[in-house]
């Protein structure tokens, strides 16, 4: 075979990075649409304990996974460590980053820039979210859940179901 043959062969992997505490709709949106650039997408999960997560590592993958269930061009894994160590260990072309705002653009281009640096080989692809999410974040959807509002709409079915759950207790 031709190298053209071989390159066009070659699926590309695009990892999406972050903490998602909880799973958005927004993130969702994301995953979907990067999908139609990509033949195959990891939800990253990074533990972060510096966050201080409402929900354990194990619990977000399971509710991430449970959302994206079907669709066997997603995978959800718990990472740790570099980024690009990451994406190059599972054989990665580029890391998929959102930017709602412009307050998003400069933390995210110094990962960018970082990260290239670190590897050459590994491109950062960013996504601006539909209309409809470019206001929601992780951490509006907890504090409106955490006070008895309705995060309905903002948060897939079963993120909506273990944020009630989790505050019912309290």
């Amino acid at each position: 075979m031709n190298a053209c043959v071989i390159a066009k062969m070659k699926k590309k992997l695009v990892i999406y990075p972050g903490t998602f505490d909880p799973f958005t709709n927004g993130h969702l949106d994301l995953v979907r649409r990067g999908l139609r650039m990509f033949d195959n997408l990891i939800v990253a999960v990074a533990p972060s304990q510096k966050k201080n997560p409402l929900f354990s590592v194990e619990e977000r993958v399971s509710l991430i996974r449970e959302t994206l269930r079907g669709d066997e061009r997603l995978s959800v894994e718990i990472f740790d460590g570099l980024l690009v160590d990451y994406v190059s260990s599972r054989k990665g072309n580029a890391i998929l980053r959102g930017l709602r705002a412009v307050s998003d653009f400069e933390y995210e281009l110094q990962m960018a820039l970082m990260n290239r640096r670190l590897s050459s080989e590994i491109e950062t692809v960013f996504m601006m979210p539909s209309e409809e999410y470019s206001y929601l974040t992780a951490t509006i959807v907890k504090e409106i859940a955490s006070l008895g509002g309705s995060v309905r709409g903002l948060v897939p079915s079963p993120v909506y179901k273990a944020l009630k759950k989790r505050f019912r207790k309290q």
